[in-house]
């Protein structure tokens, strides 16, 4: 059910194994932060299997409703609260992403209602804000090149002052799979356990030497 785009590069088996490098990698990632209380959203199904694979690293909360826009509204109605909170929900498949843009996002909540973190392929990597705003997700587009441009078009209906973190890249597509181990080849330590699994599968450097296996 993680990272389906993947699976013609790569057995459902082996995405498996690669998403659960990526959610450990993560949660290092948010636990590098200073005074930052790390938890996981997800839907109540799999509330169980990601608080084993979390440990005490997060706290695993489940999600009202289905679906990823379902998941980002019950995060700001979750943990912002009635003291405003500032919160950032941000994605599972970035653990590459520098701890800067995480605490730079947290600062610019400080004087923006919204902060965002746009990626090349007109998603969002970030979103975070300090109050809980129901209608800012939609469940139409998202997970298409859209999304951004839906998500500030909610935002500028709700009068919401938005600043933005640095564009950055996710792992969907075969690609971004490649560049991803070719920055990892030369920084393992972004991402330890991701960069020993690629490193593990040889991934090379261009996509269509990129190999395909089954486990």
């Amino acid at each position: 059910m993680v990272k389906t785009r993947l699976v013609p590069s790569l057995s459902p088996t082996a995405v498996t194994a690669f998403y659960c490098c990526l959610l450990e990698d993560t949660l290092a990632l948010a636990q590098s932060l200073v005074d930052v209380e790390v938890a996981i959203m997800c839907p109540d199904s799999d509330v169980g299997e990601l608080a084993q694979l979390a440990g005490n690293q997060a706290t695993v909360v489940a999600q009202k409703g289905g679906g990823l826009a379902a998941g980002l509204v019950s995060v700001f109605a979750h943990f912002t609260g009635v003291d405003q909170r500032r919160t950032i929900a941000f994605n599972s498949d970035s653990p590459h992403l520098p701890p800067a843009v995480l605490e730079e996002a947290f600062e610019t909540l400080a004087g923006h209602d919204l902060v965002v973190g746009p990626t090349h392929d007109g998603g969002y990597y970030l979103v975070g804000a300090k109050a809980s705003h129901p209608t800012l997700f939609g469940a139409d587009g998202m997970g298409t090149t859209s999304a951004l441009e839906r998500l500030l078009a909610r935002a500028r209906a709700l009068n919401l002052s938005v600043a933005f973190a640095q564009p950055f890249y996710d792992i969907d597509l075969a690609d971004d799979l490649v560049r991803l181990a070719a920055e990892l080849r030369l920084a393992p330590a972004r991402a330890p356990r991701t960069a020993e699994w690629l490193s593990e599968w040889g991934l090379d450097a261009t996509p269509s030497r990129t190999r395909t296996r089954e486990l």
